[in-house]
């Protein structure tokens, strides 16, 4: 009997929930890379540094987690999908806890890129894990369950983030998920190493997957998603302050994201079965295009509230999609393409928050909101059309 590559699932017929301790390491990641954006004007105010040099801060550490991606992807496939979440754990928390000691914005910046490089290896490695451990047929759904622990480090990062920053004080707020971290990589002793083929060379691993045009494609939707979600979504909390809110509160209304992440991704586990892929990614991009255009009429506290949840809905249904996608393009280098996907969403995320930031000091909010409404159109149409031609190898 030959012994299983990295293409094939450990057990396919296994329970396709993703193992608490690999859903604990999504959920820190997800929280430390989406605390910040609440409290960007406490940050900018506690450091006497201008908003849109304080968004820096949050665009490095995007911009460094998309960067980092391919060579972590390189690395997992190579020396272990566990060992390098572990390791980079422990670095994300070393970061973390200097992100809370540093005196000013430079330093500050310098911190949050190394924290954004290191957290960027967890959910990347985490989705290829689920690409090794479960059968393409059932792998949506267990990609659902995880990124309902991600939805989750995103509601409380927003909500109780900006609520701690506002109560103790914006430098806590770095510190609680670097703690985390360095238990999650403990408690990740225990979890099994999925079994992996002989590495091949860098050089033979990029080719399989620079050489797959279907690959391509994945890579620049999740840029232009990226910008588009994730790049714009992080504006929501500081429109809200330009308009007098408080960050406490502007924080609770943007946590309404995390909660329409998971309630539709519980959707989107029951209907994967039953309704083709290009359907749901039609459902989200969909959901993308009205949650932007509802904030552009108007920014309140409502309003945003609504977005968020729209937005929520939107990212379970099209990127969850969209992601199970790059983990079947190239099962002989799930790790390198699942990284190159994760780059290229990042990469967009970073280059979208660092140009608005232009948009957000001047209070451009309505023409920054309707920017991303327009943009989501054509990014869903070629999603869809995408995968409805796009014939996946054999997983």
């Amino acid at each position: 009997m030959t012994s299983p590559t990295r293409s094939d699932p450990i057990d396919a017929t296994a329970s396709t929930r993703p193992p608490f301790a690999l859903s604990a390491a999504c959920f820190v990641s997800n929280f430390d890379r989406f605390a910040i954006t609440p409290m960007l004007v406490l940050v900018a105010a506690g450091l006497g540094a201008p908003l849109a040099a304080t968004v820096t801060a949050a665009s490095g550490y995007f911009l460094a987690y998309g960067l980092s991606q391919p060579v972590w992807g390189l690395l997992s496939d190579r020396f272990g999908r566990v060992r390098l979440m572990r390791a980079t754990l422990l670095a994300g928390a070393a970061a973390g806890f200097a992100s809370a000691l540093m005196p000013n914005l430079a330093l500050l910046v310098v911190t949050r890129i190394v924290a954004g490089a290191c957290f960027g290896a967890v959910v990347p490695t985490s989705l290829t894990y689920v690409g090794d451990t479960v059968s393409a047929r059932q792998r949506q759904r267990a990609l659902s369950d995880l990124m309902a622990a991600m939805a989750l480090g995103t509601a409380l990062a927003t909500a109780a983030g900006g609520l701690l920053a506002h109560l103790v004080d914006w430098r806590a707020v770095f510190a609680v998920p670097a703690a985390c971290a360095a238990v999650c990589s403990v408690a990740m002793r225990g979890l099994p190493e999925p079994p992996r083929g002989a590495a091949a060379g860098v050089r033979a691993q990029l080719g399989r997957v620079l050489r797959n045009r279907w690959a391509l494609l994945v890579f620049g939707l999740a840029f232009v998603e990226g910008a588009v979600l994730l790049g714009t979504m992080a504006f929501l909390a500081s429109a809200l302050e330009h308009h007098g809110v408080g960050a406490a509160t502007a924080g609770l209304a943007t946590a309404a994201y995390g909660v329409g992440v998971w309630v539709s991704s519980r959707l989107v586990k029951a209907l994967s079965q039953r309704r083709p892929v290009w359907q749901l990614m039609t459902v989200g991009g969909t959901l993308m295009v009205l949650g932007y255009a509802v904030v552009a009429a108007q920014v309140t506290i409502a309003t945003v509230t609504v977005t968020a949840l729209l937005l929520g809905g939107g990212w379970s249904f099209l990127h969850s999609s969209l992601q199970t996608w790059a983990t079947s393009l190239a099962p002989e280098a799930r790790g390198t393409a699942v990284a190159f996907f994760a780059a290229a969403l990042f990469v967009g995320s970073a280059a979208a928050s660092s140009a608005d930031g232009v948009l957000a000091e001047r209070g451009s909010y309505p023409l920054l909101f309707g920017i991303a409404a327009v943009v989501a159109v054509p990014l869903t149409v070629a999603a869809v059309v995408g995968r409805r031609r796009c014939r996946e190898p054999a997983d």
